[in-house]
């Protein structure tokens, strides 16, 4: 059992809200202590798949002043003063569906040399992740490209450009549209998080090839 009892439809209208103030509102009371509860659960089992330990961050948003956030969510990753410059894992949500998300998003500084070791590393991974995953170049847009994209050629393009892209990221996981039986129930989605965790525990590993100078 867990604290996440599962997500229900007035959890996504979250985003229909006017104005920062009660959007954030709604989203404090509604949907982070959910986020939190999923990131706190899978957190022992990610901490022992990764060999380190991994703190929950919970997205603030604390640089808005006038724009509503489109999307929330939490992080693990090892350290715990923060977690965007570090290779990390989400759980969040847009209006139209949740992701489970391995990131390396724009600020963290091993972006090439990372980008070099998914080359090397390119036939193992397009094998080894599942082909019903998805891949994204962006965190703050909600649309992504599948992992028969990332076959068929996609994959050369995204890590060219995290590569040479001073803000490019990549992102892999699953995503579950809002519709989702499986995001009512609390336990069978945390079981899902966990499972996902590990087959992206494959990328998390290529970061530990990467030294940081």
């Amino acid at each position: 059992m867990t604290n996440f009892q599962g997500f229900d439809q007035k959890d996504f209208d979250v985003f229909h809200i006017d104005g920062l103030d009660e959007r954030m509102d709604a989203l404090r009371s509604r949907v982070s202590p959910k986020l939190e509860a999923i990131a706190n659960a899978v957190e022992p089992n990610i901490s022992a798949l990764a060999g380190d330990e991994m703190y929950v961050h919970v997205a603030k948003h604390a640089r808005r002043t006038k724009n509503p956030p489109d999307d929330t969510w939490a992080a693990l990753a090892s350290s715990k003063r923060g977690y965007k410059k570090l290779p990390h894992f989400q759980i969040g949500m847009w209006e139209s569906h949740v992701f489970v998300w391995f990131a390396i998003i724009y600020e963290s500084p091993i972006k090439t040399d990372f980008a070099k070791e998914l080359k090397e590393n390119k036939n193992e991974i397009l094998t080894k992740i599942p082909d019903h995953y998805e891949w994204s170049k962006d965190h703050t847009i909600p649309e992504t490209f599948s992992h028969e994209e990332m076959k068929n050629g996609k994959f050369d393009e995204l890590v060219d450009r995290l590569e040479n892209v001073k803000k490019a990221e990549i992102l892999c996981g699953q995503t579950f549209n809002r519709d989702s039986e499986l995001l009512k129930d609390g336990d069978a989605f945390v079981e899902e998080c966990q499972k996902t965790y590990q087959k992206l525990m494959e990328l998390y590993n290529l970061t530990k090839q990467v030294s940081v100078n």
